[in-house]
C-alpha cells in the first residue's frame, strides 16, 4: 500500500576493493579515492540525501583480496565534502580505536567543510581479527558490555559538542575539565547499526537513524518495529534505513546476466574469510549474512531494468515501513545514472 511519508535515499561509497559484492567478475573497485569521489559527486548531483562511508582497516583475504585496500572514513569524507554540495556526509568511526574528544573535534571539522551536512555513523563492535591487529580488542568486553563503553563515549561525543566544559567519570573513560571548541553549527547527523534488542536501545536512544537488516523482509520487519516500539517506550524519534545493493541494465535479461556473471565468479575464499571475522558458521542456513554472502552479494539485492528495480525498491520499503534506504551498486557511475535518471524521480513522486 502507498504511504506519503517522506522516505531517504543514500549512496553507500565503495571506501573498500571489491565493494558489496564479493566476486571475481564484478567491474573493477579499487577502494581509491578518485572513484569514491566520483560516485559521490554524481550521487549529489542525482539528489541523493545521504553519502556515507564505512570504516574498514583488514579484509577478507580470498583471490579478490576483498576490501583488503581502503581508504579511511573520516579523512575522505572531508574531501567529499569539499566536492558536493547538497547530501549528508556521513563517516564512520570504530568507538574503540578513537578517542571521543578527538572525535568530537574532527566531526566538528567535517561539519564546516560541509556546510553543516555533517553525520557520524557509530559503530560498537566490529570484528576481533580486524582490531586485534592493533591491539585494539579486548576479549573481556562482551556484546553487551561493548554497549556500556559506547554509551559513555557516545555521551562524551555529544556533551562536547553542546557543552562548554566536560567533567566526565565513567567506567572507561574519565575527562576533567575537557573543552572543544568550535561547535558544530547544529548537531550531527548520527546513526548506528545493530539487530540485537540491545543495540536498537542504544541505537534509539543516543542517533538519529538505525540501521536495520534480516534475510527477508518479514525479519527486517520484525527488527524495524521492535525499534520503533523501543522508541515509543522511551518517546524519542527514530528512523529506520537498510541497505541494498542494485545491479541495472536496459533490460532485465540484461541485468540478471550480470549478476549470475557475479555469482558463478563468487570468491569462496573471501566468503570464508568474512564469516570467520564475524564469528559466524557458514553453515547457519538461517543467518542473514550467510545468506547473502553466499549467493556472492553482502547486501540485499535488486536485479533488473530501471522500471523492475523501481518497483522491488517500493515493496521492500512497504513491506518493511522503511523509512530509507542506503544504496550500493555493481558499477557506480553507470547505476547511479541510472538510478538518477530512471529511478529516483519515481520514487520521489511514488513518496512524496
Amino acid at each position: 500500500m502507498k504511504t506519503t511519508q517522506k522516505k531517504k535515499f543514500g549512496v553507500f561509497l565503495p571506501i573498500a576493493n571489491g565493494g558489496w559484492i564479493v566476486s571475481k567478475n564484478t567491474p573493477l573497485l579499487d577502494g581509491s579515492y578518485q572513484q569514491n569521489k566520483q560516485a559521490a559527486v554524481l550521487a549529489d548531483e542525482i539528489g541523493m540525501d545521504m553519502i556515507m562511508s564505512m570504516a574498514k582497516w583488514r579484509g577478507y583475504g580470498g583471490e579478490t583480496n576483498h576490501w583488503g585496500s581502503s581508504m579511511e572514513s573520516m579523512t575522505m569524507m572531508a574531501g567529499i565534502a569539499e566536492a558536493t554540495q547538497h547530501a549528508k556526509i556521513i563517516a564512520t568511526v570504530h568507538t574503540s580505536l578513537m578517542n571521543p574528544g578527538a572525535v568530537a573535534k574532527m566531526v566538528t571539522t567535517l561539519d564546516q567543510i560541509s556546510g553543516g551536512r555533517a553525520g557520524l555513523n557509530i559503530v560498537s563492535g566490529s570484528f576481533r581479527d580486524e582490531l586485534n591487529q592493533m591491539n585494539a580488542w579486548s576479549d573481556e568486553i562482551d556484546h553487551d558490555e561493548r554497549y556500556v563503553y559506547t554509551q559513555e563515549w557516545t555521551t562524551l561525543v555529544h556533551r562536547l559538542w553542546s557543552q562548554e566544559r566536560v567533567d566526565f567519570a565513567g567506567k572507561y573513560f574519565k575527562f576533567e575539565d575537557c573543552v572543544s571548541e568550535p561547535k558544530p553549527a547544529k548537531k550531527p547527523f548520527t546513526v548506528c547499526a545493530g539487530q540485537s534488542e540491545r543495540g536498537l536501545r542504544f541505537s534509539v536512544r543516543n542517533t538519529d537513524a538505525c540501521f536495520v537488516g534480516g534475510k527477508d523482509d518479514a525479519e527486517t520487519l520484525k527488527i524495524t518495529r521492535l525499534a520503533r516500539k523501543i522508541a515509543e517506550e522511551y518517546d524519542e524519534p527514530v528512523s529506520c534505513f537498510c541497505m541494498a545493493t542494485l545491479v541495472i541494465d536496459e533490460t532485465d535479461a540484461a541485468a540478471q546476466a550480470k549478476a549470475e556473471s557475479y555469482r558463478a565468479g563468487k570468491d569462496q575464499g573471501a566468503v570464508e574469510g568474512m564469516m570467520r571475522s564475524y564469528g559466524i558458521d557458514p553453515a547457519l542456513k538461517d543467518n542473514a549474512m550467510v545468506v547473502r554472502a553466499q549467493g556472492a552479494f553482502m547486501a540485499r539485492e535488486f536485479v533488473g531494468s530501471p522500471e523492475t528495480v523501481k518497483n522491488q525498491l517500493i515493496e521492500m520499503i512497504d513491506n518493511t515501513e522503511m523509512d530509507g534506504v542506503m544504496l550500493n551498486f555493481d558499477d557506480y557511475q553507470s547505476g547511479l545514472t541510472y538510478f538518477g535518471n530512471e529511478i529516483l524521480p519515481a520514487l520521489r513522486a511514488y513518496y512524496e
